[in-house]
């Protein structure tokens, strides 16, 4: 398995020379590197003095860089999807419907590349991919798909299933698939079989964002005070969907103790911008993104204190939002909704108290 390390900051040329410059540095120490670029821009190709194409091409020795063309990726998709219609039904529908045809919607993007992503991962050619998005705010929401998803089907799945109209199609859901498809799938196998496959893929993308040393993000800033709030900002977004910022990396001679403050307890480093293509002294400047370290994690846990701490920086009190509607709670900050599944033991227990406290939503049963 892969880490995806990825950079939020603003604008797209200084994020496009960090996620070059690093993986320079990282091939260079042995490390098998993909640079995945879905920016439709032609920075990343200036920078690397080359057309990156929609195959993974040899940049460098252990370093490769491939264009996540949503076209391009839809395409293949779509004759996936064609290809299992034509294995289930007797009389497959969207033979006729090509995916040279199909338009990019909005939101498709971030889906495609996750997914490209995810392939990527699995192929086990890879040590380390390199994500560089159009935006810092798109990286963060596609990021944040696997949580959301999988709540729509957990919850909406169960609704279905408890709703009189699940109940009523149930007995004839086996004879009408036996008629049209090629197989026989009782109630439980539509309902539970398409949907645990996705869960487990969910599931994987869940566990992978949760776990620094498999997903992990760098901030990139400067001294400006606007640049500095922004960052924060976004390392509050991030934790939201479950993305660890593991450091900062600042655009700046040194290290303030402004900006040691800013961003307690993640590590500071300085770097220069780079210059064109020439991006020696970045690469040097770089800390080593594969080095062990304990950033703070998004959500903790405690079973035994009836404890949930939720770690929202860049957010003040009045910002964050506690709501307990279902069977499990919905904290919302930053135009954003996260709804924390909880472990059995407090599982639909009234929430008793919440502070905001260093940065911590703390949430007491």
């Amino acid at each position: 398995m892969a880490l995806i390390l990825t950079f939020l900051g603003q604008g797209s040329s200084e994020p496009a020379q960090v996620a070059i410059a690093a993986g320079q540095k990282l091939a260079g120490q042995g490390t098998r590197v993909l640079l995945a670029v879905q920016e439709s821009g032609p920075t990343l190709n200036l920078l690397l003095g080359t057309v990156v194409t929609t195959s993974p091409t040899e940049i460098t020795p252990n370093l490769k860089a491939v264009k996540l063309s949503s076209t391009f990726l839809l395409e293949q998709g779509w004759e996936q999807v064609k290809e299992l219609e034509a294995k289930y039904l007797r009389s497959p529908t969207l033979k006729n419907v090509y995916g040279q045809e199909l338009g990019i919607l909005p939101g498709m993007d971030q889906a495609l590349a996750l997914n490209a992503l995810r392939e990527y991962d699995q192929s086990g050619q890879y040590d380390v991919i390199i994500y560089h998005g159009d935006s810092s705010w798109s990286t963060v929401r596609m990021l944040g798909i696997p949580e959301i998803l999988s709540w729509y089907l957990r919850r909406f799945g169960q609704i279905l299933q408890e709703s009189d109209i699940g109940k009523a199609l149930s007995p004839f859901i086996q004879p009408i698939t036996s008629a049209i498809l090629n197989v026989s799938w009782s109630a439980d196998d539509l309902t539970q079989e398409p949907t645990n496959r996705a869960n487990d893929i969910l599931d994987q993308g869940k566990t992978a964002l949760a776990n620094p040393k498999r997903v992990t993000a760098y901030l990139l800033t400067s001294s400006d005070e606007l640049a500095i709030a922004q960052s924060q900002y976004l390392w509050g977004c991030a934790q939201q969907v479950g993305l660890t910022v593991k450091g900062v990396l600042v655009h700046d001679r040194e290290v303030t103790n402004t900006l040691t403050e800013k961003f307690d307890p993640l590590t500071v480093t300085a770097i220069p911008t780079g210059t064109g293509q020439d991006l020696t002294a970045l690469k040097e400047a770089l800390p080593d993104f594969l080095a062990d370290s304990q950033p703070p994690q998004p959500i903790t846990i405690d079973v035994a204190a009836k404890e949930v701490r939720v770690f929202l920086p860049g957010f003040e009190k009045k910002q964050v939002k506690l709501t307990q509607y279902g069977p499990e709670i919905t904290i919302e900050a930053g135009d954003q909704r996260r709804n924390i599944d909880l472990p059995t033991p407090l599982r639909g227990q009234p929430v008793k108290g919440a502070k905001f406290q260093n940065h911590y939503l703390i949430i007491s049963f």
